[in-house]
């Protein structure tokens, strides 16, 4: 039978208020009777409910993750530390991986609305008309973090990723390469997928340089992905000497592309990638790449939701734009 917070009542002789007050940490119950009431609850072994308590205080604690694919580096290094923010602030946050899913992720809303969670991150920006009428209808923070949807009310953290891209393409530019190829995302992603594309064409375009249909490829932001377009672009003639890809994994797909061919980063073409995970580090050669702020962008994410939850006069009212940072490694040389 399960135990009830009555139970403990009655075992250390106090009134339930007394074990509820101990429970919470109020700061209303001696010492001395704050112990005898916390030995019966270890001897008990009682464990309170989380919702029943989260009704009584009216706040749950929780914080909810929409999260598009936890494979990708980007989104399993800025999770960690949106998690280490929101652990520091006394939250707990409910991840969901969605992968994707429009479906998976109607479900998950309802859960977190169901779970009471006391605010909301969304990672993707494929928001279908159902889940846009769902979320624009919760009486609950929302914040989009890395992303910004069309014709959203929402605040979103964000770089400028059309600056980003414009900025990595002239990079490449200025090493001497004209023959620059592209491995894009999505092009239904505001963020990721036509800022950063567009970003590329225009740098080309001010650089009277001619844009190849040949050398631009779109794929999914995953590391196979880009091995099979880097497959697809070696067949061009003359090949590209340079490549710019809208993902770090997709790099990395394409400098493995490269070396199964028999070729060299960065001696026969050079590699750039786009978010500045870990795994720039962990390849050879090291991936130059154009860096988001990931560890920053998480934390901002979390202390405007915090903010926006507590309603305070410093709640963001607009997207927070952070600054990208291109950093330069081995997988890039200047054309001879």
């Amino acid at each position: 039978m399960k135990l009830k917070i009555k139970d403990v009542a009655e075992k250390a002789g106090v009134s339930v208020t007394t074990v509820s007050r101990v429970l919470n940490g109020e700061k209303y119950v001696k010492d001395e009777l704050k112990a005898k009431v916390q030995r019966v609850i270890d001897d008990l072994g009682y464990s309170p409910s989380h919702i029943a308590r989260s009704l009584v205080r009216q706040k749950t604690n929780l914080i909810g993750i929409i999260v598009p694919d936890l494979t990708s580096s980007f989104y399993s290094t800025i999770l960690s530390s949106i998690e280490e923010a929101v652990s520091l602030n006394q939250y707990n946050l409910l991840v969901c991986n969605i992968n994707e899913d429009t479906d998976k992720e109607y479900k998950y809303l309802n859960i977190f609305k169901e779970m009471r969670v006391e605010g909301i991150i969304i990672m993707h920006e494929k928001l279908n008309d159902e889940i846009r009428q769902f979320i624009n209808k919760l009486d609950i923070p929302v914040i989009f973090s890395s992303v910004c949807p069309e014709d959203q009310k929402f605040v979103s953290v964000i770089i400028d990723d059309y600056s980003a891209a414009y900025d990595t393409t002239n990079y490449l530019i200025g090493l001497g390469h004209e023959r620059i190829a592209f491995i894009g995302g999505d092009l239904r992603d505001v963020t990721s997928g036509k800022n950063r594309y567009f970003g590329y064409l225009k740098a080309l375009t001010d650089n009277g340089i001619p844009v190849v249909e040949d050398y631009i490829r779109f794929g999914n932001y995953k590391t196979q992905s880009g091995y099979m377009l880097m497959k697809e672009m070696l067949a061009s003639e003359p090949r590209p000497t340079a490549v710019f890809a809208v993902s770090d994994d997709m790099a990395v797909g394409a400098m493995n592309c490269i070396h199964d061919h028999k070729l060299n980063v960065p001696d026969d073409i050079s590699i750039i990638g786009f978010d500045g995970s870990q795994l720039t580090e962990l390849v050879r050669p090291q991936l130059s790449s154009m860096e988001q702020p990931i560890h920053e962008m998480g934390k901002t994410t979390v202390y405007s939701l915090l903010d926006l939850i507590m309603d305070k006069p410093s709640a963001p009212k607009e997207d927070i734009i952070l600054q990208h940072h291109l950093v330069i490694r081995d997988s890039c040389k200047a054309r001879s």
